[in-house]
């Protein structure tokens, strides 16, 4: 494809995105085909000769109308936000346009620059300490990963330059919430720590962990010959936006010479608002944290933002110098293909870019404002409506709730739960996300879609009711 051809069809394409963006307020939430449908529907072989390419797309539209979850839409409260502002969006077609591939400084200068740059207004937007370095991941799974790759090598004395594992005396534990994200027993698992050294937390009465059971736990480990390695703290746990107690977790973490990392994938955001930095006390004591901009923030997927105050630890254990590129600026620069696992790195410092020049902070942080007081006012509403109840304490723009009608058993209100979530995803007027909290089931509702606005959640508020009340025959 040459570049008119490209100019001529990316207009069109473009329109059709902008139209499906519009489209999305008047759409179902949720997708209308059945699993297989999408294969079933698509070309058994591939073509053989070249296609018009809208002809192509005009066969491919429907399926993407109705195969597609629509996370843009102002009534989707799953999950958590995965905002994909048009300006991000446009960032990224820079990034994809140019074809820029970041193996090393000299391969695109502008490419690690801005990216240092960009991580620099962000760190100091967050109110990090200015001793921390930035880089940006593709998600936080990855970001805790390489966290605990960096805490395994500090606590064994860079094991991986000799033996690795195999040749410590001294187990290496990792210790969570039990709260915590699933991936960071995953990267646990990866890192080679194994499920036996992993070390789930019990939380307290609001599902944050409790720095008094670390403290025992770190104890016992130590006594019986352990290594403490790592601490992972939340800050906004996935299932009620619970904050860990930073301050008291870093203390125990640094009794023990323990990597701390902090996960604020999701909630990390709020730090962008001055008001909610005291949440987050004791954080620049962490070693390492991660913060999604592509989640609350705006950027469109994929945009982890990595910080560590300890980038030395990052760029040996990451580190790979072959002769083919070696440059004769490589003193003189930051190698971010030493900063993470990928060689090559795409520009996605141009999203961010983009995002915050179009929305500007202060947009960003009215935008999340919003969204913390929409959250708080259905709070209020499930508080005071008689049947309903906060399973957990309300978390900046997450509330988790539960119906539980007069005289029904716990099993019985578990399935009333799950009916009345799956009625309301189905209808396509919203949709939510069910969780398990002490082995019983509760609904999350995850305000901060970019549209979403109070009108939006007092019609899911209305919705909720209607449905948690339909006769348990019609479940």
């Amino acid at each position: 494809m040459d570049p008119e051809e490209f100019r001529s069809l990316g207009h069109r394409l473009i329109d059709w995105i902008a139209d499906y963006r519009l489209r999305e307020r008047d759409a179902g939430v949720y997708p209308t085909v059945e699993p297989g449908e999408v294969r079933s529907r698509l070309p058994a072989e591939p073509p053989e000769q070249p296609r018009d390419l809208l002809e192509a797309f005009a066969e491919l539209e429907p399926l993407l109308n109705a195969g597609t979850l629509k996370w843009q839409h102002p009534r989707f409260f799953g999950y958590f936000p995965s905002n994909a502002d048009l300006a991000s969006v446009l960032g990224d077609l820079v990034s994809s346009g140019t074809g820029q591939l970041g193996l090393n400084w000299e391969a695109s200068p502008a490419l690690t620059e801005l990216e240092e740059h960009v991580l620099g207004w962000m760190r100091d937007l967050f109110g990090l300490p200015g001793e921390f370095r930035g880089v940006i991941q593709d998600t936080a799974s990855t970001s805790t990963l390489i966290a605990l790759l960096c805490a395994r090598e500090v606590a064994s004395g860079h094991a991986q330059e000799r033996g690795g594992l195999q040749g410590l005396q001294s187990p290496l534990v990792v210790y969570c919430s039990e709260q915590s994200h699933s991936s960071v027993t995953k990267a646990a698992l990866l890192a080679g720590f194994g499920r036996e050294n992993v070390r789930p937390v019990p939380t307290d009465a609001g599902f944050a962990m409790d720095p008094e059971r670390l403290a025992a736990a770190v104890r016992a480990d130590v006594a019986a010959g352990r290594t403490p390695a790592a601490v992972v703290a939340s800050f906004g746990t996935t299932a009620t936006l619970a904050l860990d107690p930073l301050e008291a977790i870093a203390a125990v973490a640094a009794e023990h010479g323990a990597w701390l990392h902090v996960d604020g994938a999701m909630a990390g955001a709020a730090l962008l608002l001055p008001e909610c930095r005291p949440l987050a006390a004791g954080i620049g004591s962490a070693d390492s944290i991660v913060i999604n901009a592509h989640k609350w923030i705006g950027a469109v997927f994929d945009c982890s933002l990595f910080f560590t105050r300890r980038p030395e630890h990052l760029v040996r254990l990451m580190s790979t110098s072959p002769s083919y590129l070696r440059t004769e600026a490589d003193h003189r620069t930051t190698q971010f293909r030493d900063w993470g696992i990928a060689l090559g790195r795409r520009f996605r410092a141009l999203k961010l870019w983009f995002l915050l020049n179009a929305e500007g902070v202060e947009g960003i942080r009215a935008r999340l404002r919003r969204d913390i007081a929409n959250a708080g006012w259905l709070a209020e509403r499930v508080s005071a409506e008689p049947g309903w109840e906060l399973v957990a304490p309300a978390g900046l723009q997450t509330v988790v709730v539960r119906h539980v009608p007069a005289g029904m058993g716990p099993d019985d209100v578990d399935a009333h739960t799950l009916a009345w979530a799956r009625r309301i995803n189905r209808s396509g007027k919203a949709y939510l996300t069910p969780t398990q909290l002490h082995g019983r089931w509760a609904v999350r509702v995850s305000v901060g879609a970019l549209p979403t606005e109070r009108e939006d959640v007092e019609a899911l508020w209305r919705l909720m009711r209607e449905e948690a009340t339909v006769p348990a025959a019609g479940g």
